[in-house]
């Protein structure tokens, strides 16, 4: 079994239908007809591995042993006759394949009208994964990650990134015992940042809701108390511009609330967002002329 969540086992009819045809429906599945005995099989496996991994996520790829007797019926459905068959699936039906061993250059042009060629950025999987990260793709970075942490589970960059997907889905212990896992100070900044996100999410799920804090700050447009909160519940949801921009209000107008904690926690998200960040590098001049 592959430890990737883009390459499966089928085992018997009915899992089949749901990893073959039902997954078909969202991504292009390709079906690999293989056996122990087969020389040729083995030598294709990994290239049909390896393109798949590649599309992260855009490709799946089904491997049927063609030796196993819960896998006769699935053989003769589709009439394998001969080993390897390669067989591609979109929206519940074949609609391309091969027999025989192919090189690696026409697998990839039997793939082109049906699935849009893998990013360059692929190559690399903590860039993909970032990118994924980025877009708000958190189930997609994930698994990316997870493949790369199967390769090294001391990656400090893809624990830290890892343990920010698990954050966004709300498992907050599993990401504090990922980020407790990180090693080196070569990360520090982005490992402050994580804490940070796991610190604003704690922190929100025992603050009021976002429409009772709107509704005192209508009330009372100078409530420190709901200001802050706002932020925080703003931080947890990602509105960072709007959760700065109360946090720099907040401390402009009352530096010394609950000592000082507008000003620290302006600190904490510029470690989330990073220096390089736009709205880090305006805020934090902001806060400069603020504070003098």
């Amino acid at each position: 079994m592959s430890d990737s969540p883009y390459i499966f086992d089928i085992a018997g009819s009915a899992s089949f239908e749901q990893l073959v045809i039902e997954n078909s429906f969202q991504k292009p599945v390709l079906v690999d007809f293989w056996a122990e005995w087969c020389a040729p099989c083995k030598a294709l496996m990994p290239l049909l591995e390896k393109i798949t991994e590649e599309y992260q996520g855009e490709l799946l790829l089904a491997k049927v042993n063609c030796d196993s007797d819960s896998e006769q019926d699935i053989v003769a459905r589709f009439g394998v006759r001969s080993l390897p068959t390669v067989v591609l699936f979109k929206d519940g039906q074949p609609v391309d394949g091969f027999t025989g061993a192919q090189p690696e250059s026409a697998i990839r042009e039997m793939l082109k009208p049906h699935v849009a060629e893998p990013a360059a950025a692929a190559a690399d999987p903590m860039e993909a994964a970032q990118a994924l990260f980025n877009e708000g793709r958190f189930a997609d970075a994930e698994a990316v990650l997870k493949v790369l942490l199967t390769e090294n589970n001391e990656h400090a960059a893809a624990l830290i990134l890892y343990a920010r997907c698990l954050a966004e889905r709300s498992a907050l212990d599993e990401a504090e015992a990922v980020l407790a896992a990180v090693k080196g100070d070569e990360h520090k900044q982005a490992l402050a940042g994580a804490r940070a996100q796991l610190t604003f999410l704690r922190q929100a799920a025992e603050l009021p809701d976002v429409a009772s804090l709107k509704t005192r700050l209508a009330q009372n447009a100078e409530d420190d108390e709901a200001c802050y909160q706002l932020a925080i519940q703003q931080l947890a949801r990602q509105h960072y511009e709007p959760a700065l921009d109360a946090l720099l209000t907040l401390f402009t107008r009352n530096r010394s609330y609950a000592e000082g904690l507008p000003h620290r926690t302006l600190l904490q998200v510029f470690d989330l967002l990073g220096n390089d960040h736009p709205l880090v590098t305006a805020y934090r001049r902001k806060l400069y002329q603020a504070i003098y």
